[in-house]
């Protein structure tokens, strides 16, 4: 199994809910802290301040680390309260199996280290968590529990973070630089040692580790571009029918254009704020404004890039997610940025396909994961499409 990472369940001992389930886009945190200057997350990351690095450098709002201190702070948190991701607590309750997670999940919490695959003990302490019931962390394929179906036994393996897990189904190797292009998207590589730097550092398979920088420009922002250009009728037919062939045909046609869009429309590494510059007669159509929203994308990518990766020795650019898949235009210019080759993912499923090969490797088909990722790469009957 996968899951979403930081979507959090506090359970007892025998499973039990003892919460609803809290999802990472719960905002609670944002809200300011009765009789203290800012919010609880302003809090936490100021308590957390000299740690963040061995924490994996990102402490967002819908973190348990946040959710846990909040409840904390209201008197709503018992001491007997296991915080569990919504896939292990599933799990507890399918094979009646004790309270674990593994180091790709804890991550999400928000207080593991990362060096160590270990609960940080002095950012529990800094939240006045210590009494929290943490859930065991157990290796890449620790089988937790088994399920029972008529007649057979079925071994059950921790669930794994779905953004390594989707990392996985690309099959990047270390030499590559992994780029995802879907409604959000993501810059990655995978180091074989702890890396850090201003960027964040996940837990990764076989004790590597993940430096990516992610919530970057991608399908969510250009759909406020889309939004814009179908308004009329959106509103006038109460629906429109899909413009993107059109797009693409007309920022293919607009060739190099100087308007100057930039994507940044949510906040994230590059930036919160975008525009759209530069505006003079005849140089602002739906062509030149979809080619100048792909030419900043590509920017942001590259910037980034550079941050995780400062030596720009990657050997070629692996792209995933159904919108880097469907945008040729965008492939060519980030070819051209990167000065390149670039392979696409065999699938847009990359999720399913990295279950697949982490199935091949935790049931012992191969002893290493690349060994699995070869023979998906070599397949010619596998039908992924």
């Amino acid at each position: 199994m996968c899951t979403q990472m930081a979507s959090m369940v506090l359970a007892n001992e025998a499973g039990e809910a003892l919460s609803n389930c809290i999802g990472w886009r719960d905002q609670r945190t944002t809200m300011p802290r009765p009789g203290h200057p800012g919010t609880w997350h302003q809090a936490v990351e100021e308590r957390l301040a000299q740690y963040r690095q061995e924490l994996g450098n990102e402490l967002p709002p819908g973190s348990p680390a946040c959710f846990l201190f909040w409840l904390h702070e209201q008197n709503l948190l018992s001491g007997a309260a296991i915080p569990l991701t919504l896939a292990n607590f599933i799990l507890c309750n399918l094979c009646a199996a004790k309270p674990t997670v593994d180091a790709t999940n804890a991550l999400a919490y928000g207080l593991l280290d990362i060096e160590k695959r270990e609960w940080h003990q002095n950012a529990i302490r800094e939240l006045h968590l210590e009494n929290v019931q943490w859930p065991e962390i157990v290796n890449d394929e620790a089988v937790v529990g088994s399920m029972k179906i008529r007649n057979h036994s079925i071994p059950c393996f921790a669930p794994v973070g779905d953004y390594q897990c989707a990392l996985v189904g690309t099959m990047v190797a270390t030499r590559e630089l992994s780029l995802n292009i879907s409604t959000g998207s993501q810059v990655s590589r995978i180091t074989e040692r702890l890396e850090k730097g201003n960027y964040q550092t996940r837990p990764f398979f076989e004790k590597t580790f993940a430096n990516t920088l992610s919530h970057l420009p991608a399908g969510r922002a250009l759909n406020v571009l889309v939004d814009l250009v179908t308004e009329i009728e959106r509103k006038r037919d109460g629906s429109s029918r899909d413009p993107w062939e059109y797009i693409k045909q007309a920022a293919f046609a607009a060739q190099d254009t100087d308007l100057d869009v930039t994507t940044t429309f949510f906040a994230g590494p590059c930036g919160d704020r975008g525009s759209i510059a530069n505006i003079r007669e005849g140089n602002l159509t739906v062509g030149t404004l979809f080619r100048s929203a792909f030419n900043d994308i590509s920017r942001n990518y590259y910037d980034c890039a550079l941050r995780i990766w400062p030596e720009c020795s990657w050997e070629n650019l692996v792209i995933s997610g159904g919108l880097g898949r469907k945008l040729p235009l965008l492939q060519e210019m980030i070819r051209d940025r990167f000065q390149s080759s670039i392979r696409l993912c065999r699938s847009e499923e990359d999720a399913l396909l990295g279950l697949l090969i982490l199935g091949m490797k935790f049931q012992g088909s191969v002893s290493k994961l690349q060994q699995a990722m070869d023979l998906v790469m070599e397949s010619t009957d596998l039908d992924i499409e």
